[in-house]
């Protein structure tokens, strides 16, 4: 489901406070959780997670990750639970192929994933670990599962949207924190702050505070399909954490959005969504244009005409700063483990 709006509001509303006692409990709880001690994999570990409940551009950073880890020399895998797919059901560790399994099947994440590198979904990480590794792979980024204790983390990177950075501060369901801020930051090992405003900016102090670098990056939309886009009059639509960045992205590209539509997160649309969508182009004469995500999960439904993609990649203000701290804690971190 889609974040309640007062959860991003700088300061706790009404609701946020009523609700806060639940926000309490569940915070401890998952605090508590965090401080357990997971099993070691076969291989080093990279969580790319969040602070948040919603999304903040984790899957584009496991891809980003995964490319640099590539280029030097590593055999890396994706590491998912499916969030919304059949096959993460049984417990079991399936290899994603992206040209014969579907979203349905996956889930809309690892399909993207298996695009980059060998994705492997379970509900048990340490199974999916166990699994990947056996494969080959002599790394593992694990898309999501900061606050999930079953797999020893080599190294934890959180990532941050820089608009929207912890909300009003608060935990589930009072406000989008997983945890309490002061018991997930002990656990992780470096920030990166995507896009720019002052949420992202008091967070990034915190970070920093905790003697952990942090790192800038913003999601750039692809040239060739941003180029195609620009002029054209579209109607869009996205089910993603927060389609408003979706929307923001194509007018800086030069799309003329004549309308927009916001689903929840992982959302597969229905034949009668699907038809209003087509309609509503159709009217305005205009094209249909979604996420990436969104495409991998429902483009299919469309048919013969499927709505056109704006895909976006994470772009480091500093790669190569990035990628110095990566190998030198890798280095650091798997020397300790010998």
């Amino acid at each position: 489901m889609r974040a309640p709006e007062f959860w991003w509001r700088p300061r706790p509303s009404l609701a946020a406070w009523l609700l806060s006692p639940l926000g309490w409990i569940w915070g401890e709880i998952s605090g508590r959780r965090m401080q357990q001690r997971g099993t070691e994999a076969d291989a080093p570990v990279i969580c790319i997670g969040n602070f948040t409940a919603g999304g903040a551009g984790k899957t584009p950073t496991a891809i980003a990750c995964a490319n640099i880890l590539s280029r030097k020399g590593f055999k890396p895998a994706f590491l998912s639970r499916g969030y919304g797919g059949s096959l993460s059901k049984d417990g079991a560790a399936h290899r994603i192929d992206p040209h014969r399994n579907t979203a349905a099947q996956a889930g809309d994440e690892p399909l993207l994933l298996a695009r980059h590198a060998p994705a492997v979904v379970s509900s048990d990480r340490v199974t999916g670990a166990n699994a990947a590794t056996a494969m080959g792979a002599d790394i593992l980024v694990m898309d999501d599962g900061l606050q999930n204790p079953g797999l020893e983390k080599t190294l934890s990177i959180v990532v941050v949207d820089g608009e929207t950075g912890v909300g009003n501060g608060l935990c589930i369901p009072a406000g989008p924190l997983r945890a309490p801020l002061s018991l997930q930051l002990p656990k992780i090992d470096a920030m990166i702050a995507i896009g720019r405003g002052e949420a992202g900016r008091i967070v990034a102090a915190q970070v920093a505070s905790f003697g952990k670098p942090v790192f800038r990056a913003v999601l750039v939309p692809d040239r060739e399909a941003a180029a195609r886009l620009a002029g054209k009059r579209a109607i869009a639509f996205a089910g993603i954490g927060r389609p408003g960045k979706f929307f923001a992205t194509l007018e800086e590209a030069g799309v003329e959005i004549v309308e927009a539509f916001a689903f929840d997160d992982h959302r597969t649309l229905d034949a009668d969504e699907i038809a209003l969508l087509r309609k509503t182009a159709q009217e305005h004469e205009a094209i249909l244009v979604t996420t990436e995500k969104d495409f991998v999960r429902v483009g299919a439904d469309f048919g013969p005409s499927p709505p056109d993609v704006l895909p976006v990649t994470l772009s480091f203000e500093d790669e190569a700063a990035f990628t110095a701290f990566l190998m030198h804690d890798l280095e650091r971190r798997t020397a300790r483990q010998r």
